[in-house]
């Protein structure tokens, strides 16, 4: 499984793409803000002869979601997100205008993801599991056999994601990163949603919130 980070929009939000053995892939937080965002977007997956399958979020602060009308309109795909996100989905108009940037709604939400669950891409199996606390209904998606997570705002490098704003929960994303994240074993790489990529094992060491 391969797993490739674009950085898009004033926030520096990493849009990710999972990518499967036989080219298949899934989008995961399109942060893409504009037309010259979305054409590298689609500049990579053609260069990596891939497909997109499906849109997924891990949450739906806007900036993870500015992209979704530009993915539906070129790939046909509709999000899909926990249910717990769907009122910061629909808040986004009012959102963009408070932040002065570009935003186009796109389609909501048909599917949604549980609290646990497994897809699959090209054969293998990718699992998702719930971890809110920066926002409701915060998931990451996790690929065992190469030992990756596609992590959101849920744990930076040195960091944890902010819980100051409207349902953040400061105390349990401490614990759900325990319980969800930190039960994986050290070498497992984590994308997260901003900033370069780590370890758990870094973060168990290091991380002044979690040590």
């Amino acid at each position: 499984m391969k797993i490739i980070s674009l950085t898009f929009n004033p926030f520096a939000e990493n849009t990710l793409l999972m990518v499967g053995q036989k080219g298949s892939c899934i989008i995961i937080d399109p942060g893409m803000m504009d037309a010259q965002e979305m054409d590298h977007l689609e500049h990579t997956i053609q260069n990596e002869g891939a497909t997109p399958l499906r849109l997924l979020l891990t949450h739906c602060h806007i900036d993870h979601v500015l992209g979704i009308k530009a993915v539906y309109d070129r790939y046909g795909l509709e999000p899909e997100c926990h249910a717990e996100g769907l009122p910061l989905l629909e808040a986004c108009p009012q959102i963009a205008k408070m932040y002065a940037i570009p935003y186009t709604e796109g389609p909501m939400p048909t599917n949604y993801l549980a609290d646990s669950g497994t897809l699959e891409l090209d054969g293998e199996e990718v699992e998702w599991r719930y971890v809110p606390g920066h926002a409701p209904g915060h998931v990451v998606f996790i690929h065992h056999p190469s030992k990756q997570v596609i992590g959101g705002d849920t744990l930076f490098q040195s960091s944890i994601g902010r819980t100051d704003l409207p349902g953040g929960d400061h105390e349990l994303l401490l614990r759900k990163i325990r319980e969800e994240l930190f039960s994986l074993d050290d070498e497992y790489v984590v994308w997260p949603g901003h900033g370069p990529r780590t370890t758990i094992g870094v973060e168990k060491r290091s991380n002044p919130f979690l040590r």
